[in-house]
């Protein structure tokens, strides 16, 4: 059975995550019963499969400029799929995944989840086959 997690929505920085489409009862991460991680945010969308996942953490108290829309690192070629400043789930790859935002790829994806500990969980428990 396909797991969802929908985006944690701070609706003061809608502004910032409006302009790419963003729906919040449609985006978010859905790991998929033929075992693939998808992350939509709007027209944008990174897909993988689960196995191509390395790991993943929690990630928080982020700076609002920092953290919202869907933006490229400053600092790696890591992507942020961003609708608060509260906190998100850093999912990291072994072989990295494109994006229009960078077809050469990601090496991570953040994505501020509303259920950061469950998507966590349910990535564990997938990529472990259990």
């Amino acid at each position: 059975m396909n797991e969802v997690f929908r985006y944690a929505i701070d609706k003061r920085l809608a502004l910032m995550w409006l302009p790419y489409g963003v729906r919040p009862s449609k985006d978010g991460v859905t790991l998929t019963d033929d075992g693939r991680f998808v992350a939509t945010y709007g027209f944008m969308r990174v897909e993988t499969e689960l196995d191509n996942i390395a790991e993943a953490h929690v990630t928080s108290n982020y700076r609002w400029w920092t953290a919202i829309g869907a933006r490229r690192s400053f600092v790696d070629d890591g992507l942020t799929f961003g609708t608060n400043n509260a906190a998100g789930v850093c999912v990291h790859f072994h072989e990295k995944v494109g994006s229009v935002l960078r077809r050469s790829g990601h090496s991570a994806l953040t994505v501020t989840v509303a259920d950061t500990a469950g998507l966590i969980a349910a990535l564990s428990r997938r990529r472990h086959g259990q």
